[in-house]
C-alpha cells in the first residue's frame, strides 16, 4: 500500500476529516479566524505610532511684533505643533494646559523685540504637559531645535557648522513608523489568534464531552489530538497569508526576503502558539477561564517582545528576560525577512530558539493534556 493510501485509510485521516467538516460548519470559529486578526492589524497599524506630531500649542504673545509672529510661525511650520489657542490671557493658557486641552504653552514677554534689538538673549516661557513623559521629552527636544534654528536665522552672518554629518538610513529610508510597528503587530496577532482559538476549541470539546466520546473509539490519544491540531494549523496559516496581504496592501511594508522562508518560520511559530493554547487548555476548566488566563500569559509576552516598544528601552533585567520570550524571536524574524531581506545565515539563532520553544511547549502540553484525558 502506498504511503498516501495508508494515510487516507488511517483513523487519523478519518478524525481529521470529521474535524475539518466541523470547523467549516462552525461560523463562529471562521469569524474568529478572519475578522479579529484583520481588525486588530488595521487598528494597531494605524493607531500605534512613535511619531509625535500635531501637538496642541497655545500662545500668549505680549510683544505682538514681527519677530514674535515669526517665532510662532517657525513652531507651526512643520505640523509638529498646531496652534489651538492664541490670546493675551496667561491664566487661560495655564488653565488649558492643566486641563489637558493643550500639550504645550508659549508665553512671549513684552520686551521680546527690545532684547533682540539690543543683542541680548530674549527669554520666553514654555509650559509643557508632562503627564506623558515620552511625549513631553520629545516636545522639549523639538522646541529646542526649532528655537536654535530661529536664533541662527536672526544673526546677519550665522557661524558655519564646525562638523557636518551626512546620515544614510538603511532598510527604511523614509523613516516610516508603520514599517517598524506592523511586522511586530503581525506577531502579536498570530500569537493571540493561535493561542486563544486552539485553547478555546479544546476546552469547548471538554465541556461538551466530545473528547470523552472519542476516547471510547479505537483511536489512540495522539491520533485524537493530532486530528484536532492539524486542521487548526492549516487554517491559521491562512491568517499568516492574510497578515502579509494587509501589511503590503494597506501599509506598503516592503517584502525583501524569501516568501517560502517566511511561511516556513511563521508555521514554526504557529506551533509555539498552539502549544501555548494547549497549555492554557490544561489549566482551564471552561472557556471563560481560558480567556482570563490568556491575558495573564499573553500580555507579558507582548510587552517584552519588542513588538510595540524597542527592547533597548527596557530595563536590563527585562532585556535579559525577553530572550526567553518566543514572540521576541518571531518579531525579529519577521522584521529581518520583510525589511532587511536576510535569510537563515542571519536568523538562525532566533530559528533555533523558536524550534526549542515549539518542541518544549508541544511536548509538555500534549503530555499533560493526554494525562488529563486518561
Amino acid at each position: 500500500m502506498k504511503p498516501l493510501d495508508r494515510v487516507l485509510d488511517s483513523r487519523f485521516w478519518a478524525l481529521a476529516t470529521k474535524e475539518i467538516n466541523q470547523i467549516l460548519h462552525n461560523k463562529q470559529l471562521i469569524f474568529l479566524l478572519l475578522f479579529p486578526p484583520t481588525v486588530q492589524l488595521l487598528i494597531f497599524g494605524f493607531a500605534l505610532s512613535p511619531d509625535v506630531d500635531h501637538l496642541k500649542l497655545g500662545v500668549v504673545d505680549y510683544a505682538n511684533t514681527y519677530e514674535s509672529r515669526e517665532l510662532v510661525q517657525a513652531l507651526t511650520a512643520n505640523n509638529i505643533f498646531t496652534l489651538h489657542y492664541q490670546g493675551t490671557d496667561e491664566s487661560a493658557l495655564v488653565k488649558q494646559v492643566q486641563q489637558g486641552q493643550l500639550s504645550t504653552g508659549l508665553i512671549i514677554p513684552p520686551n521680546f523685540n527690545h532684547q533682540l534689538n539690543l543683542g541680548q538673549t530674549a527669554q520666553v516661557q514654555v509650559l509643557i504637559d508632562g503627564v506623558d513623559a515620552n511625549t513631553a521629552g520629545i516636545a522639549q527636544g523639538y522646541l529646542g531645535q526649532i528655537l536654535t534654528q530661529y536664533s541662527l536665522s536672526l544673526l546677519p552672518n550665522p557661524p558655519p557648522q564646525p562638523v557636518q554629518t551626512q546620515s544614510v538610513f538603511f532598510y527604511n529610508p523614509g523613516l516610516v513608523s508603520s514599517w517598524f510597528l506592523v511586522p511586530g503587530v503581525m506577531g502579536v496577532v498570530l500569537t493571540l489568534t493561535s493561542s486563544l482559538i486552539s485553547s478555546t476549541t479544546l476546552v469547548k470539546e471538554k465541556d461538551t464531552g466530545t473528547l470523552e466520546q472519542l476516547l471510547m473509539t479505537p483511536a489512540n490519544g495522539w491520533e485524537i489530538l493530532a486530528a484536532k491540531i492539524v486542521p487548526l494549523f492549516a487554517l491559521l496559516m491562512g491568517d499568516v497569508g492574510l497578515a502579509v496581504l494587509i501589511a503590503r496592501g494597506v501599509f506598503q511594508v516592503p517584502f525583501r526576503g524569501s516568501l517560502l522562508l517566511y511561511l516556513g518560520l511563521a508555521g514554526l511559530y504557529l506551533w509555539v502558539g498552539i502549544g501555548i493554547g494547549l497549555m492554557l487548555a490544561t489549566l482551564a476548566q471552561s472557556q471563560e477561564q481560558v480567556v482570563l488566563i490568556s491575558f495573564f500569559v499573553n500580555l507579558p509576552l507582548i510587552q517584552t517582545s519588542g513588538a510595540i516598544a524597542p527592547i533597548e528601552s527596557m530595563p536590563p533585567f527585562f532585556q535579559t528576560l525577553s530572550w526567553f520570550n518566543p514572540l521576541r524571536h518571531f518579531v525579529a524574524i519577521i522584521r529581518g525577512i520583510l525589511l532587511k531581506g536576510v535569510g537563515l545565515e542571519v536568523l538562525w539563532p532566533h530559528v533555533l530558539m523558536l524550534a526549542a520553544f515549539a518542541t518544549l511547549l508541544m511536548t509538555v502540553s500534549i503530555t499533560q493534556f493526554r494525562r488529563q484525558l486518561s
